[in-house]
């Protein structure tokens, strides 16, 4: 239902808010989320012209988030790449439907308004805050260590 870079939007932010103030390269975060980097350039490009990343060249410069994690929202990040399609209208434009929508686009429609408020009341802190043990983007054991990142379960 939401696109790939949608995903990969997400991906970038839910990464930047976990190592959050610091900043990091597109290589670095194109490495971490799995995004291939000249996608991934685009996608941040977007993100920092809606005003939710900062991007500072030079040593100790890099891509980081320009919203607190605990304030931004999935549906700031949703609605900065690609807003969810709310039908308002007749997708078919039936004169004798028009804003009276027909079940089927009323309850598609309803699906959407669901999303839209679940994402708005979801910040990036609190994903990362989640007690799931299943880690963001994170596979791994740490390098020469036998525990996950922040001693987390396996996921």
């Amino acid at each position: 239902m939401l696109s790939q870079t949608v995903e990969y939007a997400l991906r970038a932010v839910v990464y930047l808010a976990s190592v959050s103030p610091e900043g990091k390269t597109t290589a670095q975060i194109a490495e971490a989320t799995k995004v291939p980097q000249a996608y991934l350039s685009k996608v941040m490009q977007g993100l920092r012209g809606e005003g939710i990343l900062n991007s500072q060249r030079g040593v100790g410069g890099g891509i980081s988030l320009a919203v607190s994690p605990e304030t931004l929202t999935i549906l700031d990040v949703v609605n900065a790449v690609e807003p969810i399609g709310r039908i308002k209208t007749c997708p078919l434009d039936l004169p004798s439907h028009g804003e009276h929508l027909c079940p089927l686009h009323a309850r598609m429609d309803q699906a959407f308004q669901v999303m839209e408020e679940a994402f708005r009341k979801t910040t990036l802190a609190e994903i990362l805050a989640d007690p799931n043990p299943s880690i963001p983007l994170v596979d791994s054991l740490l390098p020469g260590s036998d525990t996950l990142p922040s001693g987390e379960g396996e996921g």
